[in-house]
């Protein structure tokens, strides 16, 4: 149950890294991030306790080929970098009250918007008297 925003566990399973001469390599920086998915339960908890929280991490990653000289050996290096800040993804359900605001938002910004174009064609068309 985990949103498809977030499923970047493994970005680098199936796919190949070839290099077409001798003497070049692949480099791979990989930023490690922790992220905690809290499906529903109390607001705000961030633990492992609750059944709803799930404790994963993603992987974000970036590859580049290389050029070594004649007399170097080319190596694939993998490099790692844990990230020290944290992604929570909580799921909320919207409360009455955010509904009802956001209803009479809509409602009072198209009577608004009405009466501006009324406004405005009302005096455009307005009879001239002479």
């Amino acid at each position: 149950q985990v949103p498809d925003d977030h499923k970047q566990f493994n970005p680098m399973d199936g796919t190949l890294y070839l290099t077409k001469e001798f003497h070049q390599a692949h480099h791979h920086y990989i930023k490690v991030v922790s992220t905690h998915l809290n499906m529903g339960g109390e607001k705000g908890a961030v633990t492992t306790e609750n059944y709803n929280s799930m404790l994963t991490y993603q992987f974000l990653e970036q590859s580049h080929v290389v050029y070594y000289n004649t007399f170097d050996v080319p190596e694939a290096r993998f490099s790692y970098d844990l990230s020290p800040m944290s992604v929570v993804v909580q799921k909320e359900q919207r409360k009455w009250y955010d509904y009802m605001t956001s209803l009479c938002a809509i409602i009072g910004g198209t009577f608004t918007t009405l009466g501006l174009i009324d406004a405005t064609l009302y005096k455009v068309f307005k009879p001239k008297k002479l």
